[in-house]
């Protein structure tokens, strides 16, 4: 009875066998982490991890934590600008309106000026002036604020607008503390009082012009002021002439 020859298969060396069930291995292993990597980030958050670990990832994340300080300061910037133009263009206009009542009530505002010495109008004229000025800077959404408005000047200008040395008249803040103009208690009081009303001339060619000079300590008002010295206060000063020409 002839015996039947074994498949090659049963005749392999040791050799091939190691190499074989290390193959097998291989192949469960490779499976597994791939199991493991598709369990730890499904869908597409392994994308989105490799993304952050590239090096463009890291510039964009860096500029992220830095842009939102930059845009603040940026805000707060624009913020003060816009508060340091709306006082300066109240201020402007306070000092023109009290140029336009000085010049209208030059000699006393009276029918009969000062010449006689005699006008009724002659105290209420700076008065007048410092209350047109005040209504200016309390106004309807100024930003204004009175105790920071270190004074009020009325003074006769030189012939290159500046104030005249001797004819300055001071007025400072004190709350309620003025004369009272139609009906209304001012908030300022003439600390000095050198050129009076029935001094001042508005004859032709030679009238006197007034200088009307308001000084104001802005304050920062948002947290830039504490980055920025420059922006914690400081002076702000706006002057108006305008030339005595009323006729009355």
């Amino acid at each position: 009875m002839r015996r039947k020859s074994h498949d090659g298969r049963h005749h392999r060396c040791p050799r091939d066998l190691s190499a074989l069930l290390g193959d097998e291995l291989r192949a469960v292993r490779g499976k597994q982490r791939h199991l493991h990597r598709s369990d730890d980030h499904p869908g597409g958050a392994a994308a989105v991890i490799r993304f952050f670990k590239a090096e463009d990832a890291q510039g964009l994340v860096e500029f992220a934590l830095v842009l939102p300080p930059v845009l603040l300061l940026l805000v707060f910037g624009l913020v003060e600008l816009g508060s340091v133009l709306s006082v300066a263009m109240t201020m402007s206009s306070a000092t023109r309106e009290g140029a336009r009542v000085a010049s209208a009530l030059v000699n006393g505002g009276g029918a009969l000026g000062c010449s006689a010495g005699q006008s009724p109008n002659a105290a209420s004229v700076d008065p007048n002036v410092i209350a047109a000025v005040e209504r200016v800077l309390v106004g309807t959404g100024t930003r204004i604020t009175l105790a920071d408005l270190s004074q009020i000047r009325i003074a006769k200008a030189t012939a290159s607008g500046a104030e005249t040395g001797g004819s300055i008249n001071t007025w400072s803040y004190q709350l309620n503390g003025g004369p009272v103009v139609d009906g209304q208690q001012l908030d300022f009081v003439a600390t000095s009082q050198p050129w009076q009303a029935c001094s001042r001339d508005n004859s032709t060619p030679n009238a006197d012009s007034a200088v009307i000079t308001v000084t104001y300590t802005y304050r920062g008002r948002t947290p830039l002021r504490l980055l920025i010295p420059m922006f914690n206060q400081f002076t702000m000063t706006d002057h108006t002439v305008m030339a005595m020409n009323a006729t009355r």
